[in-house]
């Protein structure tokens, strides 16, 4: 299974026990047990230095009613988990407030224009996703944009700049990479040489001119 940042995983029960065992500590939290049983998704993270090379780490942040703690685990590798489709922005709409819908029917249409539709994490993503309530009045809508060159990266970061400015709410988020990895839009629209990449395995830099430079395999 390749996995990337921000991906969404479903587990199994058994799957969800098993981890359970491995990270005593979760167990008691709020929601944590029947998680899986009600058949709510985990999103994938960022690699840390305790997880084992062949294992599949994960994440869910607990609604702020419930103190908002971001929660890190893992899987056995490929053990009772299963990839879910991205959720686009189209489809989580009805979960936002309607005081964003104007704002976010114009982001839509930036999809369509350049031919990187957006997919949604953060709070909009898990009050879509779970029914729970995560979206708050400060809360940001975080998007997540595939783009394949610069010049449609460098245009899509202008025209998110151009919306966010007197929005109803915060826009963030990033632009995936053609290799997986993933760079923070507003970063790349300030213009400078060198980038923060994030990738499954950490933190990188990269000029500008690197971002959509794909590594050349070696020579068999």
């Amino acid at each position: 299974m390749q996995l990337h940042r921000h991906d969404l995983l479903r587990a199994d029960i058994s799957a969800w026990d098993t981890m359970l065992q491995c990270h005593l500590d979760l167990a008691d939290l709020p929601l944590v047990a029947e998680w899986a049983r009600l058949e709510r998704p985990v999103i994938v993270r960022r690699r840390m230095a305790t997880d084992s090379a062949n294992c599949v780490p994960a994440a869910l942040p607990l609604p702020p009613k419930y103190g908002k703690r971001r929660l890190a685990f893992s899987f056995a590798c490929n053990a009772g988990v299963v990839a879910l489709p991205p959720v686009l922005l189209c489809e989580a709409v009805q979960a936002a407030p309607h005081a964003w819908h104007a704002l976010i029917e114009a982001l839509l249409e930036l999809g369509d224009a350049s031919g990187a539709r957006p997919r949604v994490f953060g709070a909009l993503l898990w009050q879509h996703a779970t029914g729970l309530p995560y979206l708050s009045a400060g809360s940001d809508l975080d998007l997540l944009w595939s783009v394949s060159d610069e010049r449609t990266a460098t245009s899509l970061a202008e025209e998110l700049l151009q919306l966010d400015r007197g929005g109803p709410v915060r826009l963030d988020g990033e632009l995936a990479l053609p290799d997986g990895a993933a760079v923070n839009w507003r970063e790349l629209a300030c213009g400078t040489a060198n980038l923060l990449v994030k990738t499954m395995d950490g933190v990188q830099i990269r000029t500008r001119a690197a971002l959509f430079r794909m590594p050349v395999s070696p020579p068999c």
